[in-house]
């Protein structure tokens, strides 16, 4: 239900137009996802189905986050792919992995570099509103920190393939 929540947030962002307003659904998609997690792992409740909604239900957010930002010209375009350097990467890192077949048993799982993307992807968004003379700096972290994430990404997809 947390992460679910995280959908009915990005439904509500593209209508809301106060910066107070924009920042605390940030504030709550954050809190539901750090708070989905670490529910999961003190009950040990983790399973497949949660460990693939948590992530697109993050991205939805954070897509329609960014998306509406860009429409209202609080963002640049280029700032805007910028922001999703890494997701657009792993979204096609993962198409990849399941049609290349000594791919394909590989097991995608969060990792270190792509909580920090997250985590900062968060607080540009938080950013754009309350404090939009950081965002500039905050995306060129982001950048940096996407290109890092999808060089570990890749090894890490490397290394667990499957021989051929």
């Amino acid at each position: 239900m947390l992460s679910l929540s995280r959908v009915v947030l990005a439904a509500a962002f593209p209508f809301v137009r106060t910066s107070a307003w924009q920042a605390t659904l940030v504030v709550l998609a954050g809190a539901t996802d750090f708070l989905d997690g670490f529910i999961a792992r003190a009950r040990h409740a983790d399973n497949k189905w949660g460990a693939l909604l948590d992530p697109i239900t993050d991205r939805i957010f954070v897509f329609t986050a960014l998306a509406t930002y860009l429409l209202v010209g609080q963002l640049t375009t280029g700032q805007y792919f910028i922001l999703l350097a890494r997701d657009l990467a792993t979204a096609i890192g993962f198409l990849v992995a399941r049609a290349v077949p000594w791919l394909r048993g590989v097991t995608f799982k969060a990792r270190l570099t792509g909580k920090l993307v997250t985590t900062f992807q968060l607080i540009v968004l938080l950013a754009v509103p309350l404090v939009p003379s950081a965002v500039r700096p905050l995306v060129l972290v982001v950048g940096v920190l996407s290109v890092w994430s999808i060089i570990d990404y890749t090894l890490a997809l490397w290394r667990a393939r499957v021989p051929a």
